[in-house]
C-alpha cells in the first residue's frame, strides 16, 4: 500500500511528529556558490543544508536505507538534498531514486535543489514517481539574487553578478512550471537575510504563488563561518514571524523547517543517533557497486607483494580472486596492459580488460584516467601496502583508510602529467 503524500513531514505539519525522512548524500558537486555557504565543516551538533558525515554511492546508499529502515522504522520518504546540488550529479541522483523506487515500491521520493539544472530531468522524476521537490529560490531580481550568489556555473559556462542570478531565475522559473505541469508537489524555500533580501522575500512568494508553488518555506539565514556573509547577523525570530505572515498572503506556510543536514535522518528536528551515523560510516566503506559479475580484483605492482605501482606506469596488472576457504586472496593471472598514449581510449580498453574486476589497486593515477574507469564499473584505490591487505579489505568491505595515502601521489616515472593523454 502506497504511503499518501500527506505523510511527508516537512510538507505537512501533521505529520512531522510521526513521520520521518531520510536524507541519501549522493550529490556532492554544486553547480552555484552561495555567498552563506560552506560544506567542509561537519559538525553533528549542527543542522543545516550542506553537512554530511559521508558520501555514499547509489549502491551504498540503498544498503544504508536498509539498514537505517530497520533502525527508524517510521521513515515515510527519502530525499536527495546535497551536499551539493542533486542535479549537479544527475546520474548518481537518478540512479539512487531507481534503487530506491524499485526496492520500496511505496516510499515517498523527494528532492532538494536550486533548481539551475533540474529541469531536463522533470519528465523522468515524474516517471519515478518523485512527487515532492524543493526548490530555493533566493531571489526573483537580478539585482538582488547578484548579492546572494558569488557564481552560476550552466552548461559548462560560468556567469557572475547579475548575468549568473538571470542564468539561475530563468531556470528556477522554468523548472517550477514544469513541476506542476507534472503534477509533482513543490515547495520553496527562500533564506531570509538581513541587509540583502529580507524586504524581498515576499516577492519571491508572490511570483512562485502565480506559477503554482504548493507551499513556501521562509527560512532564516544560518551564519557559517568562512563564507561571504559570515559577518552578518542572522535574523531576529520577530523578522522571520514578520515576514512569514507576510508572505502567508500568497501561500500556505512551513513553520517546522529544521535545517537539515544533508544526511538527516528520523523526525524533524531530532539529531541523527549515534547508531544511524555508524551505520552511514559501515555504508561509505562498502563496494561502491554491485560486485556480482565482478568477482577480481586488479593490482599494479612491481614485484608481486605491494601495492607499488602508478597506474601509467603499470605495463600489466596482476588479478586476484578471494579463496573463502582459507580467507585469502589467490592470484589467477597478469595480464597486459594497453600500450600508452591514445588519450581515454587507453583507459576504456583497460575497463575493458578488467571487466571482471571490481577494484583496481594502484600506488597513484591521474584524475582524468580514474573518472574513465570508474565510469566503467570499477572502483580506483590509491594505496600503499601488501597486496594481501588491500585484496582482502576490497572483498571484505573493510576500511582501508590506513592503506590510503595521505601525502602526495607518487609521480610517475615518465613524467605523467595525469591529464589523460594516456600515460597514467
Amino acid at each position: 500500500m502506497s504511503i499518501p503524500i500527506e505523510k511527508h513531514p516537512c510538507f505537512n505539519d501533521k505529520s512531522r511528529h510521526t513521520f520521518g525522512r531520510l536524507h541519501l548524500p549522493v550529490a556532492p558537486k554544486c553547480n552555484i556558490q552561495c555567498n552563506y555557504c560552506n560544506r567542509k565543516f561537519d559538525c553533528m551538533n549542527e543542522n543545516r543544508p550542506g553537512v554530511t558525515s559521508k558520501i555514499l554511492t547509489p549502491h551504498q546508499a540503498l544498503q544504508y536505507l536498509e539498514r537505517a529502515k530497520e533502525l527508524s522504522p517510521n521513515i515515510s520518504v527519502v530525499g536527495i538534498a546535497g551536499p551539493g546540488d542533486p542535479f549537479a550529479n544527475p546520474q548518481e541522483t537518478l540512479e539512487t531514486l531507481r534503487l530506491v523506487r524499485k526496492k520500496y515500491p511505496d516510499m515517498l521520493l523527494c528532492v532538494a535543489t536550486n533548481g539551475l539544472d533540474i529541469l531536463p530531468w522533470i519528465e523522468e522524476l515524474a516517471e519515478l514517481r518523485v512527487s515532492h521537490v524543493t526548490l530555493t529560490i533566493n531571489a526573483v531580481d537580478p539585482e538582488t539574487g547578484a548579492e546572494i550568489y558569488a557564481w552560476v556555473r550552466h552548461r559548462k559556462k560560468v556567469y557572475r553578478d547579475t548575468m549568473g542570478a538571470s542564468v539561475l531565475l530563468e531556470n528556477q522559473l522554468k523548472a517550477l512550471e514544469r513541476l506542476k505541469e507534472y503534477g509533482i508537489t513543490a515547495k520553496i524555500n527562500s533564506i531570509i537575510i538581513p541587509g540583502i533580501n529580507e524586504r524581498h522575500v515576499t516577492d519571491v512568494a508572490k511570483k512562485v504563488s502565480e506559477l503554482g508553488a504548493d507551499i513556501f518555506n521562509a527560512l532564516p539565514y544560518y551564519k557559517t563561518e568562512e563564507t561571504v556573509f559570515e559577518n552578518l547577523p542572522e535574523p531576529h525570530p520577530a523578522m522571520v514571524t514578520a515576514i512569514q505572515q507576510e508572505t502567508a498572503r500568497y501561500l500556505p506556510q512551513m513553520k517546522h523547517c529544521a535545517r537539515c543536514r544533508a544526511d538527516a535522518v528520523g523526525i524533524i528536528g531530532q539529531e541523527n543517533s549515534e547508531a544511524i551515523m555508524n551505520e552511514l560510516g559501515k555504508a561509505a566503506e562498502l563496494p561502491r557497486n554491485p560486485s556480482e559479475n565482478r568477482p577480481c580484483v586488479a593490482v599494479a605492482s612491481m614485484e608481486g607483494v605491494l601495492i607499488n605501482q602508478h597506474l601509467g606506469e603499470a605495463d600489466r596488472f596482476l588479478v586476484y580472486m578471494m579463496d573463502k576457504d582459507r580467507d585469502r586472496p589467490v592470484l589467477i593471472e597478469s595480464r597486459t596492459a594497453p600500450p600508452a598514449g591514445g588519450g581515454t581510449m587507453r583507459w576504456e580498453a583497460l575497463g575493458s580488460l578488467l571487466a571482471d574486476c571490481r577494484a583496481l589497486l594502484v600506488s597513484g593515477a591521474g584524475e582524468s584516467p580514474k573518472k574513465v574507469l570508474i565510469g566503467s564499473g570499477l572502483d580506483v584505490y590509491t594505496l600503499e601496502g601488501l597486496i594481501e591487505e588491500g585484496v582482502k579489505g576490497v572483498f571484505n568491505g573493510r576500511d582501508m583508510s590506513r592503506l590510503t595515502r595521505i601525502s602526495q601521489m607518487h609521480a610517475c616515472k615518465t613524467n605523467c602529467s595525469g591529464t589523460g593523454s594516456g600515460c597514467g
